[in-house]
């Protein structure tokens, strides 16, 4: 009888949960912007609108790459395809925060700059990952 839960899957979960630390320090980073009243945040509705969707898409999107995964070793799919459909999952919370920050690293920034894109790289790895996921549950 094999396992519940794949080594691949609770390597993945660790890395992810050791993730949440750093969406809790980006939390307090966003806070301190806020309390200390820095230039470039608060005087910066774009660049203070792309801050907060990364630090919530972040946060949501690791829960759900965890819960996922809970499913993934359940899917009646090939080893390969798991192993796809994993990477696309978890590569979600890593992209699309990444683009929100860094499309607008610099204070003075009023407009998103070309890294935009990686949020929708990690919408199309989300969307593909859970389509694989979810033909492999039914």
């Amino acid at each position: 009888m094999s396992p519940l839960v794949s080594p691949a899957t609770l390597t993945t979960a660790g890395i992810l949960l050791i993730t949440v630390s750093a969406v809790a320090v980006g939390g307090f980073s966003l806070l301190g912007h806020i309390l200390g009243r820095i230039p470039g945040y608060l005087d910066n509705p774009v660049r203070r609108g792309l801050w907060r969707a990364g630090h919530a898409h972040a946060g949501v999107l690791v829960l759900f790459s965890l819960v996922a995964l809970i499913y993934l070793d359940q899917a009646t799919l090939a080893d390969g395809w798991k192993s796809l459909a994993r990477v696309l999952i978890v590569a979600a919370p890593i992209l699309m925060p990444l683009g929100f920050f860094l499309s607008v690293v610099r204070p003075t920034d009023t407009k998103p700059s070309k890294l935009i894109w990686l949020t929708v790289l990690g919408g199309v790895s989300l969307g593909a990952g859970t389509m694989i996921l979810g033909i492999g549950l039914l």
